[in-house]
C-alpha cells in the first residue's frame, strides 16, 4: 500500500512536469526554431495531454514506479537520463520527423532542446520527491520492517551498526531465535518466537527485510533459512563469506554501515519483465491464429488415434503456488493413471502413436499459448509440475519451491536439456538447470532458449 502510495504521488509529478516540458518545447519550436507566432491549437491541447501519457508509460516500462522506496538518488539520475534520451528518439520519429523545416539543422536544434528541456524540468522535481521519500522513510518508525534472524554476538553487533548510521532504512520490528541459547538481543528488540514459527511470524508482521545473523559457514542451516524466507518479495541480508564475496553471487548494498550483502532477488531487471510480457502475448496471440490450421489437424489426428478428449488439462502449480489448468493435446489412451500419478517413459504403453510423435516435436505443448494469454504461464520458464510431485522434490531439494517464484514456461532450460522427466531423479536434474536460469535471466537467455526449442521441433528430436 505504502508502494502505491508513493508511486501514484510519483506518477502525478512525471506527468504534470512531461506537460510543462512539452509545452515550452512547443512555444520554442514555434517562435525560436520555426519562426512563428505561438497560437495554441487543437494540436497543441492534443500533444499536452498525450505526450505526457507516453512519458509516464514509459517509465513504467523503465520499472521507475517499482519498489518506489528502494529508489535512490544516483539511480533516479539514471533512469531519467536513459529515458530523456530514448524517449526523445522515439517522440521525434513519430511526431516531429513530418516537420516542415527550412534546414536540417532545425530537426537537430529540436532534438536537443526537446531532450534538454524534458531531462532537466523532470529531474528536478523527481530529486526533490526522492530527497523528501528517503528523509520520511529513515523518519523514526517509517523504514522498512525488518526481522533479524538470529540473537548471537553478531547479531548484536550488526543490529548497533544498523540503528547509528544515518542511512539507516531499517524499522526493526524483533528478532527470532534460532537454537533456544542466543539471546542477547532480549531487551534491545522484541522476542518474536522461535524460527520453527518463522513463516507465521513474517506473515504476522507484514515483513519486508530479513537480517540472517547466522554464521555463514553453516550452509545447511542458512539454505534451510534462506528456502523459508524467500518469498520474491522480502529482502534477504546476510553476513558474507569469503567464497559468497569472490562468486560475485551475492550484491553489496550497504557502503557506511554493517558488512552485509543482499540476495539478488530477481536477476532480470524490471524492464526486461515488462518486454518479456509483452513478447509473450504478442508472440502468442501470433502463434494462436497462424496455428489454427495445425490446430484443427491436430485436433482431428489426436481424436482419430483413440477415443477420447481431443485436449488435456491438468492441474499444476503456477507462479506463487497459485493452481491451474495447463493445456495440452492428448497424448495418452484415456485412464491412464488408475493408479495415481504416474510419469511417462521411453517405450510408455499408455501413448498413443501420434501422441509419441508430438511428444517428440513438443506439438503437444501448442495449445500453452492459451495458458500464456491467461497470464498463466510465459513463453519460457520452469516448468509446471503436479503438487503431488512438488511434495516429493522439496522433501529431497527445498530449492526447487523458488522455482515457484516466476510464471513456469511453455519451454524452459532444463526442458531443453531432459525433455520429459521419468522420474523424481530426472526431476531434480532438470530442476538444477531451471535453478541457474531463474538466477541468470535475461531476454538474451528466453531467446536462446526458444531458438534451441525451434530446433528441437523441426527435428523431432525431443524426448
Amino acid at each position: 500500500m505504502k508502494d502505491r502510495f508513493w508511486a501514484s504521488c510519483l506518477v502525478l509529478i512525471d506527468y504534470l512536469f512531461a506537460a510543462l516540458a512539452w509545452g515550452v518545447f512547443f512555444y520554442i519550436r514555434k517562435t525560436q526554431i520555426e519562426g512563428q507566432a505561438f497560437i495554441p491549437d487543437s494540436q497543441f491541447y492534443l500533444g499536452l495531454s498525450l505526450v505526457p501519457l507516453f512519458w509516464v508509460f514509459f517509465y513504467f516500462i523503465q520499472g521507475t514506479y517499482h519498489d518506489i522506496r528502494r529508489m535512490f538518488r544516483l539511480q533516479m539520475v539514471n533512469l531519467t537520463l536513459i529515458a530523456s534520451f530514448l524517449g526523445t528518439i522515439i517522440l521525434f520519429f513519430t511526431l516531429l520527423i513530418d516537420d516542415d523545416v527550412k534546414s536540417y539543422q532545425n530537426f537537430y536544434r529540436s532534438i536537443f532542446f526537446l531532450f534538454g528541456l524534458h531531462f532537466f524540468i523532470a529531474l528536478i522535481p523527481r530529486l526533490i520527491f526522492n530527497t523528501l521519500l528517503i528523509r520520511f522513510i529513515r523518519g523514526n518508525g517509517h523504514g522498512f520492517k525488518t526481522i533479524i534472524i538470529g540473537g548471537n554476538e553478531k547479531a548484536v553487533e550488526i543490529y548497533n551498526e544498523l540503528i547509528q548510521q544515518e542511512q539507516n532504512t531499517n524499522s526493526f520490528i524483533g528478532y527470532v531465535n534460532v537454537n533456544g541459547k542466543d539471546t542477547l538481543l532480549d531487551g534491545v528488540v522484541p522476542y518474536l518466537g522461535h524460527a520453527n514459527n518463522l513463516e507465521e511470524v513474517m506473515s504476522q508482521y507484514e515483513a519486508e527485510e530479513v537480517i540472517l545473523a547466522v554464521e555463514s559457514s553453516d550452509h545447511n542451516r542458512l539454505k534451510d533459512m534462506i528456502s523459508r524466507v524467500d518469498n520474491g518479495r522480502i529482502r534477504i541480508k546476510l553476513l558474507p563469506d569469503m567464497y559468497a564475496i569472490l562468486s560475485g553471487s551475492v550484491e553489496m548494498t550497504n557502503i557506511y554501515g554493517a558488512l552485509l550483502i543482499e540476495i539478488i532477488p530477481d536477476a532480470m531487471p524490471f524492464w526486461q519483465q515488462a518486454i518479456k510480457r509483452l513478447m509473450d502475448i504478442v508472440i502468442s496471440l501470433v502463434a494462436v491464429i497462424c496455428l489454427i490450421p495445425f490446430y484443427l489437424f491436430s485436433a482431428l489426428a489426436v481424436k482419430l488415434s483413440s477415443p477420447g478428449p481431443i485436449f488435456f488439462l491438468q492441474d499444476r502449480v503456477g507462479i506463487n503456488g497459485k493452481v491451474f489448468r495447463i493445456i495440452k493435446f492428448r497424448t495418452m489412451y484415456v485412464n491412464s493413471e488408475q493408479q495415481g500419478p504416474q510419469l511417462s517413459s521411453e517405450g510408455d504403453p499408455r501413448i498413443t502413436p501420434i501422441g509419441r510423435f508430438m511428444r517428440k516435436t513438443r506439438l503437444d505443448e501448442f495449445p500453452q499459448f492459451i495458458n500464456v494469454l491467461l497470464g498463466q504461464m510465459s513463453l519460457v520458464g520452469p516448468r509446471p509440475e503436479r503438487q503431488f510431485y512438488i511434495d516429493q522434490i522439496v522433501q529431497v531439494e527445498p530449492q526447487y519451491i523458488h522455482l515457484t517464484k516466476v510464471r513456469p514456461g511453455i519451454t524452459s532450460w532444463g526442458q531443453v536439456k531432459y525433455g520429459y522427466a521419468e522420474n523424481v531423479d530426472q526431476m531434480l536434474q532438470r530442476m538444477k538447470f531451471d535453478l541457474i536460469y531463474l538466477k541468470n535471466r535475461s531476454l538474451a537467455l528466453d531467446i536462446k532458449i526458444m531458438f534451441y526449442t525451434v530446433i528441437i521441433v523441426i527435428k523431432a528430436k525431443g524426448k
